[in-house]
């Protein structure tokens, strides 16, 4: 399932009812922590969490036309995603957040190598999602990213 938006605000407005009021406040969770210097848009058919060309000229380097990715959230079929580039990037923040996870939520994390899936709606850790969003400021993400770009 993929929700077909305009704006953040237009994906927002189509999340499933049963998953709007948890999507909401992940979002919130994500926004309120955020560190400054990322902007929120919609990055590839999710709510995204970029770095902008005002910052970092160069872009993406799959497409240099686009603004750096670094987080993005989505409304799947069964679940909602966290996407974190940071964790995929920079394995001491993934080992500090496998680490945390268990001591927030007693089921088991359901992650691949960016994607965190929460298919319970009530069992999403909204404090740790607020720590590790507050964990990598643009400039961490930007110096992590060119040096795994020059391997």
């Amino acid at each position: 399932m993929q929700i077909q938006a305009d704006s953040v605000a237009d994906y927002l407005a189509n999340v499933p009812t049963e998953k709007s009021g948890a999507f909401a406040k992940l979002r919130k969770s994500i926004v309120e922590n955020l560190p400054s210097g990322f902007k929120e848009c919609l990055s590839y058919g999710m709510v995204g969490y970029v770095i902008p060309k005002s910052i970092y000229p160069a872009g993406y380097h799959c497409d240099p036309s686009l603004p750096l990715p670094f987080m993005s959230i989505a409304c799947q079929k069964n679940f909602i995603a966290l996407y974190h580039s940071g964790i995929y990037a920079n394995p001491e923040l993934l080992q500090w957040f496998q680490e945390e996870y268990p001591k927030h939520v007693k089921t088991k994390l359901d992650m691949g190598k960016s994607c965190i899936r929460f298919k319970n709606v009530k069992t999403i850790p909204f404090e740790l999602i607020a720590e590790l969003t507050k964990k990598m400021t643009p400039e961490d993400f930007i110096d992590i990213y060119e040096s795994n770009l020059k391997k």
